[in-house]
């Protein structure tokens, strides 16, 4: 489980496919701290460590990661959000995040708003509980964030400049592809009210 407090976002150091899978190598202050089987949000995509090299870490996504996330449209260079898992002796500063991303959107428009950022993106709902709310929360990227202007198919969301400048938000523009998470509360009660209606 993780939080959507990205702890930092750096680049791919290396890309190599295996058949139907992508191992991810990368390069972060804390490889020193992590073994192998540990778990890491990339991108907001769960991820399990299988190799430890000198400052680097490789991580695998299968074919089903690849079709459902933004991961398999990285490039050498390109900045990952990483968030290690979640302490169960820590605060939850962000909402509950699975690492489970539901689907991809795109973002749509990028306006400044005297020193913030509202970013709005537009999704083709996979599943009808796949929903936002206003002030509810979302993930994008991994990044832990209130849903502003809700709409069917879009949302906003402010970015601060602290966000802006420690995530990968600097490098998204219109037309980058985001990963979603929609809260996993929302999912659940979306799920019931769907089946009230249908009993």
């Amino acid at each position: 489980m993780f939080s959507g407090i990205v702890e930092e976002a750096v680049p791919v150091v290396k890309l190599e496919k295996e058949l139907g899978n992508l191992h991810i190598t990368m390069n972060c202050s804390f490889t020193g701290e992590l073994k192998i089987d540990q778990s890491i949000a990339h991108n907001g995509v769960c991820l399990t460590v299988v190799k430890i090299e000198d400052d680097c870490y490789t991580v695998t996504a299968i074919k089903e990661t690849l079709d459902k996330s933004n991961l398999g449209s990285l490039n050498v260079g390109d900045r990952v959000n990483l968030e290690r898992s979640t302490r169960l002796d820590a605060r939850m500063d962000g909402h509950i995040v699975q690492g489970h991303v539901d689907q991809t959107a795109i973002c749509t428009d990028v306006t400044e708003a005297d020193g913030s950022w509202y970013f709005t993106f537009e999704y083709e709902p996979a599943q009808e509980d796949y929903i936002t709310v206003e002030k509810g929360s979302v993930s994008v990227n991994g990044v832990s964030l209130t849903v502003v202007n809700s709409k069917d198919k879009s949302f906003q969301v402010a970015i601060i400049p602290f966000t802006h400048e420690v995530t990968n938000f600097h490098q998204i523009k219109p037309g980058t592809v985001v990963n979603l998470e929609f809260d996993i509360i929302g999912k659940y009660v979306a799920r019931y009210m769907k089946g009230l209606k249908l009993g």
